[in-house]
């Protein structure tokens, strides 16, 4: 009677591709996009840098795809918080939406890869491409589920830039006079 063999499943380029973009995260979080190395990236997802060439071209393609990744959960976020509003005017679409990101930002290594993000884009032209691209997204998103008129998409999105700040600077554990000031009024998890 033959042996039984157990057959190992590979992984499509898809799903290594997604896995690679998933590790990434929080490679660039940690030393952003100028001191992070592709081996970084290689040893974290287990695989050799050359496979990582093989899935993107070079670094700053692959910190681009990281970035859209990153955009596109940020998204999601978004429409769960939309679709959990517990009315449909203007504001308690975008308070719901508000509350939704604060949950996601509570993620060290989203939260860090976007401040990263954002620096670079002052200095390189393709991120600053991929950045401007997924704000303006959001952006319409934001306009288009809640209905809110330009100016309180403009404070909706100038909150969460202030919520970037306070959690990454820890301002909302301190009791201080300027921290306090800072977090008045904004959900942390």
């Amino acid at each position: 009677m033959p042996k039984p063999t157990s057959r190992r499943q590979l992984s499509t380029a898809d799903e290594r591709r997604q896995t690679v973009l998933r590790t990434a995260v929080g490679a660039f979080a940690d030393r952003g996009y100028f001191g992070t190395r592709t081996t970084d990236v290689a040893q974290r997802a287990g695989i050799s840098q050359a496979y990582v060439y093989r899935l993107f071209p070079d670094k700053e393609s692959l910190f681009v795809a990281v970035v859209e990744h990153c955009f596109a959960r940020i998204r999601e976020s978004l429409g769960e918080g939309a679709a959990a509003a517990e009315g449909s005017s203007a504001g308690e679409v975008l308070d719901a939406m508000g509350n939704a990101y604060a949950e996601l930002i509570s993620d060290r290594d989203l939260l860090l890869l976007q401040l990263h993000a954002q620096c670079a884009a002052a200095a390189e032209p393709a991120i600053r491409q991929v950045v401007r691209s997924g704000y303006a997204r959001l952006v319409e998103y934001a306009r288009g589920v809640s209905g809110a008129p330009e100016a309180d998409v403009q404070q909706f999105f100038a909150r969460g830039m202030l919520c970037h700040l306070v959690v990454a600077l820890g301002a909302h554990e301190m009791d201080t006079p300027w921290a306090r000031t800072l977090s008045e009024g904004l959900r942390h998890y």
